[in-house]
């Protein structure tokens, strides 16, 4: 655990749960990534503006993080092709699974919902097998 930082988690949790907290209450929206990205594939009108808008932050959040601290991102250790392959399947489980980690997670879990506590376990279980099975194969350090 050599990248090891309680503190900026703590506060980067606290700031997702902020904005999270102030969708819900101020719009009534709930912050899930793969619902606001489902809403622009399959557009309603007058329901496009906003989740345009959130998308594009993330985008630019993420250039910004990458120009300014590009040694916090790195490089990745895993080959374009198999990360294009990885985020299929991402994107196929949350379709499946009604939502993702943030929907789910973040959102689901603050109201109480069930559904969202089965799918955040399954996600985190998931996670731990997948990254047990790569290192007991040999394929991850």
């Amino acid at each position: 655990m050599h990248n090891f930082t309680p503190w900026s988690a703590l506060a980067g949790g606290m700031m997702i749960g902020l904005a999270a907290s102030l969708m819900l209450i101020g719009a009534g929206r709930v912050t899930g990534i793969s619902g606001m990205l489902s809403g622009l594939l399959q557009p309603v009108r007058g329901d496009i503006a906003w989740r345009a808008l959130f998308m594009v932050g993330l985008l630019i959040a993420g250039a910004a993080a990458f120009i300014l601290e590009p040694a916090q991102i790195g490089a990745s250790p895993r080959s374009l092709g198999l990360i294009a392959v990885a985020g299929l399947l991402v994107g196929a489980g949350t379709r499946i699974g009604n939502g993702c980690t943030s929907g789910h997670g973040v959102c689901g879990i603050s109201r109480m919902s069930p559904r969202s506590l089965i799918a955040t376990v399954t996600f985190i279980a998931s996670g731990v097998l997948v990254v047990f099975l790569t290192r007991l194969l040999g394929g991850a350090s």
